[in-house]
């Protein structure tokens, strides 16, 4: 049996295998992951990831975004320090939050690699589309609790596992990229594993508060 890539449990069981590749089901912390046998290398990620047409001043991306553009607004006045974290090739939340007023710094593993931010804390950090790549997300997300000052937070987008349809015909896996799938109760898992002090989920919009 392969372990949760998250929890690292063995309490796991097939959940789905196809074209050679096996997605697992974790009863420990309810986790759905690839089985790491299947990941792309870094070399095939990072191709992946240019095909993504990210363009900063396209106004449907800046559309998609909005939901954590919105809730930084909501929460943190003008000025205040965040990170983007696995801020892609188009830094949109960036652009759009540096017009606010707000200090961003940028980290990608693959386009933003000045490791120096990840030594730095903030008022608040963004997530975009990420979490669902975290190859080794125990160690992304406690660094992530890390970074964050007291009362910071942290907000995520990615798409929940369905409730109302299969695992087998969900789109959201077929992208070679994404690794790991959330649920409320992993979610709330990584709240209480990190030391969050809430979990808040509304759509694709999940907000960690430290």
């Amino acid at each position: 049996m392969v372990p949760c890539i998250l929890c690292h449990s063995l309490q796991t069981k097939l959940l789905l295998y196809r074209q050679e590749v096996a997605y697992y089901l974790c009863n420990s912390c309810g986790s759905v992951y690839k089985d790491p046998a299947g990941f792309l290398d870094r070399e095939a990620e990072k191709e992946r990831y240019l095909l993504h047409e990210n363009d900063v001043n396209d106004h449907d991306y800046q559309y998609f975004v909005n939901p954590i553009v919105e809730e930084v607004v909501k929460h943190f006045p003008e000025k205040s320090t965040g990170l983007d974290f696995g801020a892609g090739t188009g830094p949109v939340i960036a652009k759009l939050l540096s017009e606010k007023g707000y200090t961003i710094s940028l980290y990608d593993p693959f386009f933003h690699p000045n490791t120096s931010v990840l030594h730095k804390t903030y008022d608040f950090i963004v997530c975009c589309e990420v979490i669902e790549h975290f190859h080794n997300p125990e160690k992304e997300f406690e660094l992530l609790h890390k970074m964050l000052e007291p009362e910071g937070k942290l907000f995520c987008m990615t798409e929940l596992l369905p409730k109302e349809k299969s695992f087998a015909t969900w789109y959201y896996k077929d992208d070679p990229t994404h690794v790991l799938f959330y649920s409320e109760e992993n979610l709330k898992w990584i709240q209480e594993h990190f030391g969050f002090k809430k979990v808040e989920i509304e759509g694709r919009l999940v907000v960690f508060s430290k």
